[in-house]
């Protein structure tokens, strides 16, 4: 027996018929030590109580059965033995309590539930009892501060795999413009707070970090940056779509936040939209840039978009070819000698002098012009980008066969 004077079948007698005036003890104890206990409803309180005499009445059958027998899960050597003695603790309360009460606050009821047990054993039990008794329950509140803990940890995988498997459904479905009120919700549910100002950042997924790492990564620097991030994986691209971006703002600083979460090659951010129903514009800006950015073998990191305008009009995107011919060349076409000022300045070599004399004009008005076409159009002719830009736009224009229209 190991002990003097010990009996299990007592012990367990005893606390058997002690167990309804333990869990009111550990009751009065909760209310007087967790203002939060104070807080509940009615209902929500019995429901506590129901977890707290299902601990007391665990512990008892626990401390009847024989070690390693079919009838002790808490101590059988099997996989589930965890989670079959969390569930006789926590099973008799509803499902509903888990929105009520955080994981830390279950804590605190198992630890409460423990130390009144505790300290009311001397009055419970026989002195030839006691030593054998408080051995076996410290043991239990270990097992049990385990198996709670296993469980919460399983619950939070298949949630994170559950969320992983929904945030990957709302970035598709903004990449596919399908954003709807549904997508909406969910994304709500994953954290997103649906502020103003989104851009969709597009690069190569990184192969040195599981997803779930990589993803942890990007919220985390996002956030750091004041912004929200749903992040995706399609095959070997990642998919960032950023949230409260400036609106009317570049994208590029937020963009910046993140860039260093891709693996190598471009990495591309679309222009700002107004919210998640519309980042699939941003996103179609995006996927064009992408797949267009090896035209442009010095591009920085990340680069925007409209950065890209000229490489995918040559791949043949229709939005970046509209774009070009209405935002730029109708506007130069309209003020009359802006295309022929860049037309003879391209001739030239980039020399205003040369130009200045294939127009007959003064180099001054050559210079007078060029600020114009940057005012404009936001594209510099001196520099060597823009003026591909702009030289792509006047192209574009021409084959268009429209004009612009001279102001009044």
């Amino acid at each position: 027996m190991g002990r003097a004077g010990w009996s299990r079948e007592r012990a367990v007698t005893a606390l058997q018929r002690a167990t309804g005036s333990l869990a009111t003890a550990a009751t009065a104890r909760m209310e007087s030590d967790m203002p939060w206990f104070s807080g509940l409803s009615a209902q929500e309180r019995s429901w506590v109580g129901l977890i707290v005499q299902a601990g007391i009445r665990g512990f008892v059958d626990w401390y009847a059965a024989p070690a390693g027998s079919d009838a002790d899960p808490g101590r059988a050597d099997t996989d589930d033995a965890a989670t079959d003695l969390a569930s006789q603790v926590f099973g008799a309360a509803p499902r509903e309590l888990t929105g009520v009460i955080s994981l830390r606050q279950t804590v605190d009821l198992v630890r409460t539930g423990i130390e009144v047990v505790e300290a009311n054993l001397d009055g419970v039990l026989d002195p030839r009892d006691t030593a054998a008794v408080h051995a076996e329950l410290l043991r239990y509140a270990r097992e049990v501060a385990f198996a709670t803990a296993e469980v919460y940890a399983r619950a939070a995988e298949v949630r994170g795999a559950w969320d992983a498997r929904l945030e990957a459904l709302v970035v598709d479905s903004v990449l596919r413009a399908e954003a709807d009120e549904t997508v909406l919700s969910r994304a709500s549910a994953l954290g997103w707070s649906g502020r103003a100002g989104v851009a969709v950042v597009l690069g190569r997924l990184g192969e040195a970090r599981t997803e779930t790492d990589l993803f942890d990564d990007v919220r985390r620097r996002a956030r750091a940056a004041g912004t929200d991030a749903l992040c995706a994986a399609q095959g070997e691209r990642m998919v960032v779509v950023l949230g409260g971006v400036e609106v009317d703002g570049d994208p590029l600083p937020a963009a910046s936040a993140v860039a260093s979460t891709f693996g190598p090659g471009p990495v591309v951010v679309g222009p700002v939209t107004g919210d998640l129903a519309s980042a699939h514009l941003s996103a179609r800006a995006a996927l064009s840039a992408q797949r267009a950015a090896d035209g442009w073998p010095a591009a920085p990191r990340p680069v925007r978009s409209d950065d890209l305008l000229p490489e995918r009009a040559l791949a043949g995107d229709g939005h970046a070819r509209r774009h070009l011919v209405e935002e730029l060349y109708l506007p130069l076409a309209a003020q009359g000698s802006m295309v022929a000022t860049l037309d003879a300045y391209a001739d030239a070599g980039g020399s205003v002098e040369g130009t200045a004399r294939a127009l007959f004009v003064h180099a001054n008005t050559v210079r007078y012009r060029l600020r114009q076409v940057s005012e404009l159009t936001g594209y510099d002719p001196t520099d060597p980008r823009d003026g591909l830009t702009l030289r792509v736009a006047l192209v574009l224009g021409r084959q268009s066969r429209r004009t612009g229209t001279p102001p009044l």
